[in-house]
């Protein structure tokens, strides 16, 4: 149960103006992701979450949208995307997220009144992405969050440390003169 933490330990760093960016197979798709690493983050968000009852498993395009499938073809739980790009179906719902690198819009389909969801993404960083789908997700559309898991947390100030949305992760990191650093090896619970 290594792998994360090693593939992190062996991950790039670019820089996007003041920010320091690790490139990993789980939040890029660079290099490539082997199947046992993906598996493995899969058992340990099983292990973590709280899945029992949930109805759908809800994920922002794209780079959660590979965690969320395998996890999804685990538990049977059913997969929704967030996505970028707006569709005009019935009961579409916008939302603005605003990262430390980008801000844009993002579209929520096919979540209802009362759906228990399990909110998951690759990278906790900011906080701006999941702050926006959380608030939209309860306060817009009315479902449970029953959960919230993030795969990485870059550790530091995040826009959900003044909230009451707990969110799990399986491991935290930092970034510290080009290089990843690893602050929690088994991440918040």
């Amino acid at each position: 149960m290594d792998q994360l933490r090693q593939s992190l330990l062996d991950a790039p760093i670019i820089e996007k103006g003041e920010y320091q960016y690790f490139v990993h197979p789980i939040s890029d798709g660079v290099p490539m992701l082997k199947p046992e690493l993906l598996r493995e983050i899969v058992i340990r968000i099983i292990r973590k979450a709280e899945l029992e009852n949930v109805d759908k498993i809800v994920t922002p395009a794209a780079m959660g949208i590979h965690i969320s499938t395998a996890l999804s073809l685990m538990t049977d739980i059913p997969l929704v995307v967030i996505r970028k790009r707006q569709y005009g179906l019935d009961g579409e719902v916008p939302l603005f997220q605003e990262t430390g690198y980008s801000e844009s819009e993002m579209y929520i389909n096919d979540v209802e009144e009362g759906d228990r969801v399990l909110v998951l993404d690759d990278v906790l960083s900011t906080g701006g992405t999941m702050k926006a789908i959380i608030d939209a997700l309860t306060d817009e559309v009315g479902a449970d969050v029953v959960d919230v898991v993030a795969v990485i947390k870059k550790a530091g100030e995040n826009e959900l440390d003044k909230t009451d949305y707990n969110v799990k992760t399986l491991i935290n990191v930092t970034v510290e003169d080009g290089e990843v650093v690893i602050v929690d090896a088994h991440g918040d619970d």
